[in-house]
């Protein structure tokens, strides 16, 4: 394997420093407690994603209004006291040699309760949902401010809004699912103003020395979705409130089930191409891509191009978390690979289980289903 010399060289954001150009990208697995508290379980992942030789952790979705939990089984930020869980998981990822970051979310119209904020009156199923009102639009905005703080408070180096996925920051931006006809809807400028207020508020609420990223969807991959053309203008406005980094993803939980997508998935780097536009979009701002970037000598490329200045890892790192110690060298070891035809993780999170990978090894697949209780491996 040639040097990865770029992968593993530093690069400074908004005053901090990491030590490569490896982070954990935000992955779901269903490791909380119900009530929306750090468990156990993942102070001990968290451990070892942060010991894995990463420099930057982003821990994920952590919802800023119980209205947004798109599970039992989500970090919480609404409120004061989930502070101290995150102040130790916080300082669990320092200790293990990462700077972490924590991402602010709200589902939308993806929640698991009845009562469901949606930018548009939509029916889902044989629940019909109601536009949010002009209060409602305030209050969650000031709601993200409010997680942000308590990230800041919590000790982490760095907040991520979450503005991908199809989430409800995507909702207000996608002509899909905003169907509005006041100041929210109908443009480009209209339906951005929901993410922006979402930004500008947290910045706001943070101070402009606190890093700001931002989890960007580049294309719903969707015919009738969000294309590039739209979302790079969005990227421009980011720069110029000075987001920390943009995050570059695509598709959403609509194209994650088409056949097209389940095939393009397989493919590594399959997402890149998204970061290399966004990149063109704002070029003074640290994109990260994701994606199934399987080996150290195509991150390598990606950074060498100029397509991307960071590489985040999700699945990936979960499959082998030795993954940023043996791309560096520091361990001669062949890379255990993500499985491009194994659902396995998503699956047990759709049911409320935790997740855990089918490439460990047997004594350890077996070791944390006994933690969680479950006898067998049953998916």
């Amino acid at each position: 394997m040639t040097d990865p010399v770029k992968l593993i060289s530093s690069l400074k954001i908004k005053g901090l420093t990491l030590k490569n150009r490896i982070t954990m990208a935000p992955l779901y697995l269903g490791y909380a407690s119900p009530d929306g508290t750090v468990s156990p379980l993942m102070l001990e992942h968290y451990a070892e994603m942060a010991d894995s030789g990463a420099a930057l952790i982003v821990v994920e979705n952590s919802v800023v209004d119980p209205s947004g939990l798109g599970s039992p089984f989500t970090l919480r930020i609404d409120d004061d006291r989930f502070i101290p869980g995150l102040s130790r998981l916080a300082q669990t990822i320092h200790d293990n040699g990462a700077l972490a970051f924590l991402q602010i979310n709200h589902a939308g119209r993806y929640a698991f309760m009845q009562d469901k904020l949606t930018p548009s009156g939509i029916k889902i199923g044989e629940l019909e949902t109601k536009e949010m009102s002009g209060a409602d639009i305030d209050r969650i905005v000031e709601c993200f401010a409010s997680g942000a703080k308590r990230v800041r408070e919590a000790g982490f180096d760095g907040v991520e809004i979450h503005g991908g996925t199809g989430y409800l920051i995507v909702q207000f931006l996608s002509p899909r699912t905003n169907l509005r006809t006041d100041e929210y809807g109908g443009s480009l400028e209209n339906r951005m103003r929901f993410p922006l207020r979402v930004a500008d508020e947290v910045i706001n609420s943070v101070g402009k020395n606190f890093p700001v990223g931002y989890r960007f969807l580049a294309d719903e991959e969707l015919p009738d979705g969000l294309h590039v053309e739209e979302t790079a203008v969005l990227a421009e406005e980011l720069e110029k409130r000075g987001v920390a980094y943009i995050s570059v993803m695509a598709g959403t939980y609509d194209a994650f089930i088409l056949p097209e997508y389940i095939q393009k998935e397989k493919q590594e780097a399959y997402m890149a191409h998204y970061a290399g536009e966004i990149k063109k979009a704002a070029a003074q701002t640290p994109i990260i891509t994701a994606g199934r970037i399987k080996t150290p000598e195509t991150a390598e490329s990606i950074i060498e191009q100029g397509t991307a200045d960071l590489i985040g890892l999700a699945r990936v790192l979960l499959a082998d978390p030795l993954w940023p110690k043996k791309a560096a060298g520091l361990i001669d070891e062949p890379i255990v690979e993500c499985e491009p035809s194994c659902s396995l993780c998503l699956r047990r999170t759709m049911v409320g289980k935790p997740a855990f990978c089918s490439q460990w090894e047997k004594d350890r697949r077996e070791a944390f289903l006994n933690k969680i209780g479950e006898k067998s491996e049953e998916a």
